[in-house]
């Protein structure tokens, strides 16, 4: 079963070639398209303009600038497919600091792990294990520009080691590089007739860069980075001192070609669709209006979030999420509930839960995230 998925895997992530009736876009690392931690993932895995916590490295690094503590580190554990295997999944650790009020640092570490593969190729050998995995490493400064609003710059080492060498001698680890760019804007807490509230956007424009090269010979396979634009706002309703709730929505685009170029097969049939060989710059230009129906078709690459979180006294928390995304593009489409513990000791305990609502079932079908974050005052 693992190896079955394993094949899959690399067709749909490196070929990038989609089926006849769908035209899915695909990228080199997708698990930098998973949500890190447990609390984003409550609420419909989104985080670019939701309050500052420990794992804002991932959604937008400019939050960390409005931290109330001087520093702080978290972990975080997904399991993936663990209805099929129990040894694929996706670690995270970040850290933060900030020195002053209008400067903070950060940086962060993901793994991913697809478990061992047993390689047999004759019935009598003795199986050759492999762990294919994939990993990037990322550091970011963020500034504040007035009380309000911060931007943050942020740069990425990328490394996959997915190829199987026993298989395929002329297949190699493949990396690159890539930076972020990100905005957030928090606003003073303001007065209505039965609440106050506060204001909060954000954006980034992540994994800018080279595209990943996995092969020796004939110039290479080469796969877009899963550059992305994500823009999102929402507003938190302060009932009073110990209850409030959040109230946010998110966009997400893929900053990659739109596969285009048609595939026959021998009766002149079209079978699939896939991506123009292009450079990583241009692609995410043309990402904007290369979609073969046209605008309407670059609509539905959008992908949307809606997110509520319940606080009570900023130490328990319920979470609740839908995450859209278009039968053409993928269809993944998903309920998300979780729950949060701040203690005495600034730890913060989050988890969460995935249930699919379409035909299409989400790898974390079933899956309980766990993430553990602790700040420094």
């Amino acid at each position: 079963m693992k190896k079955i998925f394993f094949i899959v895997l690399l067709l749909n992530t490196f070929l990038g070639y989609s089926q006849s009736d769908r035209r899915v876009i695909t990228t080199a690392v997708p698990f930098l398209m998973i949500a890190s931690d447990a609390r984003a993932a409550g609420i419909g895995e989104q985080g670019v303009a939701t309050s500052m916590d420990n794992f804002s490295q991932h959604w937008n690094p400019s939050k960390y600038v409005f931290s109330e503590s001087s520093s702080g580190i978290a972990f975080s554990y997904t399991p993936y497919l663990s209805k099929l295997v129990n040894d694929i999944f996706l670690a995270n650790i970040s850290y933060y600091n900030k020195p002053n009020e209008r400067s903070a640092w950060s940086a962060s570490l993901k793994y991913f792990s697809l478990g061992d593969i047993d390689i047999l190729q004759n019935p009598l050998d003795i199986p050759i294990i492999e762990n294919p995995n994939e990993f990037t490493l990322d550091a970011a400064y963020t500034l504040k520009l007035n009380e309000n609003f911060a931007m943050s710059v942020a740069a990425r080492f990328l490394l996959s080691d997915v190829k199987l060498q026993t298989l395929d001698s002329e297949t190699e680890a493949a990396s690159s590089i890539a930076v972020d760019i990100s905005g957030f804007y928090e606003s003073d807490i303001q007065s209505y007739r039965n609440y106050d509230g506060i204001i909060r956007a954000g954006f980034n424009i992540s994994n800018v860069g080279p595209k990943m090269k996995y092969s020796k010979i004939n110039n290479g396979t080469e796969s877009f980075l899963p550059s992305n634009l994500r823009i999102g706002s929402g507003f938190e309703f302060i009932f009073d001192s110990n209850n409030s709730f959040t109230v946010s929505l998110e966009l997400n685009k893929l900053l990659v070609p739109s596969p285009s170029e048609e595939v026959f097969n021998v009766n002149g049939d079209i079978v699939a669709y896939r991506q123009p060989d292009t450079g990583f710059l241009q692609g995410i230009f043309n990402s904007f209006n290369d979609a073969p129906d046209g605008f309407s078709e670059e609509l539905k690459e959008l992908t949307y979030s809606l997110g509520l979180e319940y606080s009570f006294n900023e130490s328990f928390f319920l979470r609740s999420g839908y995450f859209s995304e278009h039968e053409l593009k993928g269809s993944r489409k998903f309920i998300t509930i979780g729950t949060g513990f701040n203690t005495a000791r600034d730890l913060k305990i989050d988890l969460s839960y995935l249930i699919s609502t379409s035909d299409v079932i989400s790898p974390l079908e079933n899956t309980l995230r766990l993430s553990l974050g602790f700040n420094f005052q």
